[in-house]
C-alpha cells in the first residue's frame, strides 16, 4: 500500500463508498470476523478486487494469523535438553493463566 494508492482505483457504486487502504486495514480484523454488515462488507470486497497491495496485506495477515496458531499450539514433542528447567516452568505457568 503506497501513498500513492490511497484509494481503491475503482470508484464506488450504489450504496458502495470507496475505501481507502488504511480503512481497509482498520477494518480487517472486523472483516475477517464477519463483524461487518453488508454495506462494509461489500466494500472490503469491492476494494480487495481493485488493490492487488491490499490483497498481498491480507494474505501476509492471514499468514501471520496461522503461524501465531501453530506456534502456541499444544505440542507432545519433547523438550530439548539444552532448555533450562526454569524456562520450561515459567512457559507452562503462563500457559495456565486465563
Amino acid at each position: 500500500m503506497s501513498s500513492q494508492e490511497a484509494v481503491a482505483p475503482e470508484p464506488a457504486g450504489p450504496g458502495r463508498a470507496a475505501l481507502t487502504c488504511r480503512e481497509f486495514v482498520e477494518l480487517l480484523y472486523d472483516y475477517l470476523l464477519g463483524g461487518l454488515g453488508p454495506e462494509r462488507t461489500a466494500a472490503m470486497n469491492s476494494h480487495l478486487a481493485a488493490c492487488p497491495s491490499c490483497v498481498a496485506y491480507l494474505k501476509t495477515y492471514e499468514a501471520s494469523i496461522r503461524m501465531g496458531r501453530m506456534a502456541l499450539a499444544p505440542s507432545d514433542d519433547p523438550v530439548p535438553a539444552e532448555v533450562p528447567d526454569a524456562l520450561v516452568r515459567a512457559v507452562l505457568s503462563a500457559r495456565r493463566r486465563p
